[in-house]
């Protein structure tokens, strides 16, 4: 893909996330959301998306929550359960990936007010009970950015291609930002809302690599606590075969180890 449709890439979906937050404005005038907001990306996730939401902890840190669900498009009746639930809820007008989607939730939270954001897969292979241990150290000003980890914690998810990968991905990001990872592709991590705007993300599907380098190598405090990954219980995986998502993965990988590399040779 030449530069030219790249920054036409960009622009469309820039004016797709104001639309999204427009509609936000309209939908719930006067929002002011809590300190606290669990940012959740969700394609086509009826059949789990209100056992996810009635199983998020109203407080963390003592700090009111709230929930952010972004549909990215294709809505199959996630978007009215969400609703109905108490859930901020945005509906994409078309499909544009799990980083897409996440990052217009980030705009959310920081649009209307909240100071933490976590974020919760809708498939709800998470435990809860790890997002009291990951959001704490961001409450208590000791870092800036808290990853969670199967490898510190446990996983269910018995697949020897992708429980690998994890591994590869944690060593070699581990030693470019020469800081220890154990978990590259973790969808459990909490940050501030005013660290979401300072980083670039570009990548509209595999974020998660994209969020962890670039906050790494801004020179957030970073760090990691253990949770458990279960096994889904219904539904179906979005991130496709093992092969195409690794390769894929590797890809934002590299391509953000570059540019942050070049931010980086520009500051000084």
């Amino acid at each position: 893909m030449s530069r030219a449709e790249l920054a036409a890439k960009r622009h469309t979906s820039q004016l797709v996330d104001k639309a999204i937050l427009a509609t936000i404005s309209a939908e719930y005038p006067g929002l002011s959301l809590p300190p606290i907001v669990y940012v959740i990306a969700a394609y086509k996730e009826k059949d789990n998306i209100e056992r996810v939401l009635e199983g998020l902890p109203r407080t963390l840190a003592g700090l009111e929550t709230r929930a952010i669900v972004v549909v990215d498009g294709n809505d199959d009746g996630t978007g009215a359960i969400a609703k109905e639930l108490g859930a901020v809820t945005a509906i994409a007008p078309v499909n544009r990936g799990q980083g897409a989607a996440l990052k217009v939730g980030y705009a959310i939270a920081r649009t209307f007010g909240a100071t933490y954001i976590v974020t919760a897969d809708a498939d709800g292979q998470a435990n809860v009970e790890a997002f009291e241990g990951i959001i704490a150290p961001l409450v208590a000003g000791e870092l800036d950015f808290v990853n969670g980890s199967r490898i510190l914690g446990a996983t269910e998810v018995k697949s020897a291609a992708r429980n690998s990968g994890i591994f590869i991905f944690a060593h070699l990001i581990s030693v470019a930002t020469r800081t220890k990872v154990t978990d590259t592709a973790n969808p459990i991590r909490a940050f501030s809302t005013a660290l979401s705007e300072q980083i670039q993300l570009d990548e509209p599907q595999f974020q998660a690599s994209e969020l962890l380098i670039s906050a790494i190598m801004s020179g957030a405090r970073f760090g990691e606590r253990p949770m458990t990954m279960k096994r889904r219980t219904s539904g179906k995986s979005k991130k496709g075969g093992n092969f195409s998502y690794g390769r894929s993965y590797a890809r934002v990988v590299l391509q953000t180890l570059r540019r942050e590399r070049r931010k980086k040779r520009l500051r000084k």
